[in-house]
């Protein structure tokens, strides 16, 4: 057994995952290794740009797949909808949030690994997700970001399902 913490992830977020490791394993991987083969075939390998950049690309996807392998084998799958109290902020949990000047966020608190801020997606390790968990509606949380602390009150929370 492994001596690493669990790496969270939603069931969505898994599934995103293991679509990408089956996309490069069983589509993208093959794709390279046969126009390696024939780049192979053509003889001198030192200027055969479809050799090189194929190989290039195998080292690329070979790392990915031992990556995906890794967190996959790490993953602890939390289901948002199954959480125990749907009124309090936890894992998976979809918040609104006005800050003082009455600016309306919404955020979905989510794993590491499928964490996207640009799309709302927070990792539920993030100084803000860390300030949130546990808060109600209505709670206000004071959150130290590196631009300075700024206090958010929570208009809504919502569990998926």
């Amino acid at each position: 057994m492994s001596d690493r913490p669990p790496r969270f992830i939603t069931p969505q977020g898994f599934a995103r995952l293991r679509a990408e490791y089956e996309e490069l394993f069983s589509v993208e991987r093959p794709k390279i290794v046969e126009t390696v083969s024939w780049a192979a075939s053509l003889g001198d390998r030192s200027e055969n740009a479809d050799y090189l950049y194929g190989k290039k690309r195998l080292r690329e996807i070979d790392r990915r797949l031992s990556f995906l392998a890794k967190v996959m084998k790490l993953a602890k799958v939390v289901d948002p909808a199954k959480q125990g109290q749907l009124d309090t902020v936890r894992f998976g949990a979809t918040i609104e949030l006005a800050d003082e000047q009455d600016e309306r966020r919404i955020i979905t608190l989510v794993g590491e690994d499928e964490a996207d801020a640009s799309n709302g997606q927070i990792s539920w390790a993030a100084p803000i997700a860390r300030a949130l968990i546990g808060a109600r509606v209505g709670d206000e949380r004071l959150v130290r970001l590196p631009a300075g602390e700024k206090s958010y009150e929570i208009l809504s929370i919502r569990y998926p399902g």
